[in-house]
């Protein structure tokens, strides 16, 4: 039997190990490039010249350059989290909400995010595990806010 606030194997926290109002700061940061907007935004079919015509964004955009794609910007910001809280311990995540992109992000800034956890509660259906509500945020590198996300998971509970 697992001793009280040991991780998952793989390096996860369990349901009970999440207190509300606690902030993680996240270990891994990330200077974004031209290559992943690229990448990400031809991988999932997204013709945008915002993301992928340097010539149209420096002559007719207010940017002068290339946005990140705000789905990559999201995913790397929940992606950042789950080396330091839900490795191993996700059941599933049950859904996003307030998804919002204050600022923008450009090739070459260096990402970093925190995760606050702003709720939690049992699972009605399943006595194995619980709903952790967090509020992930991402900052680039001279800490303007480019993302913020609530995002409902499904975790385990610590086995008994």
């Amino acid at each position: 039997m697992p001793a009280e606030g040991e991780r998952h194997p793989r390096g996860g926290m369990y349901f009970e190990d999440f207190d509300a109002g606690r902030i993680y700061e996240h270990r891994y940061r990330r200077t974004v490039t031209e290559m992943d907007n690229m990448l990400f935004s031809n991988m999932t079919l997204n013709p945008q010249p915002l993301h992928i015509d340097r010539h149209f964004c420096e002559t007719e955009t207010e940017w002068g350059q290339p946005l990140m794609n705000s789905l990559f910007t999201l995913g790397l910001m929940i992606g950042m989290s789950v080396s330091d809280l839900t490795v191993g311990t996700t059941i599933a995540n049950l859904g996003m909400a307030e998804v919002k992109f204050p600022a923008p992000l450009f090739e070459g800034d260096t990402v970093r995010a925190t995760t606050e956890v702003i709720g939690k509660r049992e699972s009605r259906s399943r006595p194995d595990a619980g709903i952790v509500e967090f509020l992930h945020r991402a900052y680039k590198q001279d800490g303007t806010l480019v993302a913020e996300c609530k995002r409902q998971a499904f975790m385990k509970k610590r086995p008994v």
